[in-house]
This record gives C-alpha cells, structure tokens and sequence, in this order.
C-alpha cells in the first residue's frame, strides 16, 4: 500500500470516528462472542438487545431476537426483519409472516409455537434491503449461540441469503432447495422465503414440496 492510498484510508476512518462509528475486527469479534456470549436463551435475548456493534442499530426501532420454542426440532431462519417486525420486534408477523405460519401449520402440521424463528441479522435493513456481509458477520455469533442453545434437528432457510450465510457457499437456492445440506454438525433444507413465495405465486408448488421432505424429515427424526 503506497503513502498516498493509506493516508487517505487513515483520513477516512477519521472522519468515520468523528461521526461515532468504532471500528472492529469481525473475525475477532466472532472468536470474542462464542467464547463470552451466555449460554442462557434469555441472558442471550438481553445482551442481543443491548448490541450496538454495527450501524443499524442507529435506524432500528426494534431488536427482532427471534422467538418460539426453545427445545424446537425445527428452526427457521430468514434473512432480516421486515418494517412490521421491526415495529414489533417479532419475527415474520407480516405478510410473509402469515404465509410462514400457514406452512407451518397445514403442511408441518405444527404449531408456529412448536419451532423457533429467526433471521440472521436482528435489526433490519434500511429499505428491506438484504444485509451486508458486514452486518451479517456481525450479527452471525448471536445466530450460531441460539443455535447452539436450541440444539434444532432441522434448520430451514429461507431464501438465498439465509442460505449463503448458514452454508458458507454461493449455493443457488432454485438448485439445492428441498435437499439435505450437512454443515458440520447442522442438517440445513433450504427454501424460497415467503416474501418471494407472495411475489411469485407459481413457486408454491415447490415451496410444498420442500416442506414435505421437512415433514419426512422431521417425523423420522422424532418417531
């Protein structure tokens, strides 16, 4: 790196400091949270809704933890909230919100309490848009504890981004949905995200055959 591109790196970050942005490491900020994050659910939720470590905790109006069954065999995991969850602080109570429900419970013939929802970041987005690596690595050692805590059998992504960051791989979801991806310890099914599903209406159909290999799946598990 020649003088000239780090002095204006050092003036950028400068100007960044005097705004009260901090800077960190990701990378250590991961190693940091899995080592100190508690391993309690609702110590958990607390410290999560204290979390001011990247910029949209500065437009959110609510942390959507995440809620549901704690001892849930199946957890599903979006990509961010949406203006209405933000507004509550619960995941998917929106449209796309009544449509996962739906699928939950005339497909999985669970109720939505019977599994645990989330998404992988906590604040949402500007717009709705998809989060950021930034903002999704930040956010990601809070998934990977509630993962942790939770112990789910089944993990079902909804949409590519979810998928992205669960998996670590630019996987197209139109390929691999409905199909059993191992991921260390985890076993992943992906899915279309309901917002998608209201968008697209022809994708239903698969979106149902999806969740009736989660529902094979789930019933092996627990028989």
């Amino acid at each position: 790196m020649d003088k000239i591109t780090k002095a204006q790196q050092i003036k950028q970050l400068l100007i960044l400091k005097s705004l009260g942005y901090k800077y960190y490491n990701p990378n250590l900020l991961e190693q940091q949270n899995r080592l100190d994050l508690p391993e309690n659910i609702d110590d958990l939720k607390n410290e999560v809704l204290k979390c001011h470590l990247c910029h949209l905790s500065k437009t959110r109006t609510n942390v959507v933890f995440g809620e549901g069954n704690i001892g849930a065999k199946i957890m599903f995991v979006g990509e961010a909230p949406g203006e209405t969850e933000d507004n509550s602080g619960r995941p998917f109570v929106g449209r796309s919100g009544e449509l996962l429900t739906s699928m939950i419970e005339n497909v999985l013939l669970l109720k939505r309490e019977d599994v645990y929802i989330t998404n992988i970041v906590k604040c949402r987005p500007p717009k709705n848009a998809d989060p950021t690596s930034e903002e999704a690595n930040t956010c990601l050692p809070f998934l990977k504890k509630q993962i942790e805590i939770i112990k789910p059998k089944i993990i079902v992504t909804l949409g590519s981004v979810a998928l992205k960051y669960l998996t670590t791989n630019e996987l197209q979801i139109s390929k691999v949905r409905g199909t059993i991806i191992k991921q260390g310890d985890l076993t992943i099914i992906p899915t279309f995200h309901p917002s998608y599903l209201l968008r697209n209406p022809s994708a239903k159909k698969e979106a149902f055959e999806d969740l009736k290999s989660i529902k094979k799946l789930y019933d092996e598990i627990t028989s």
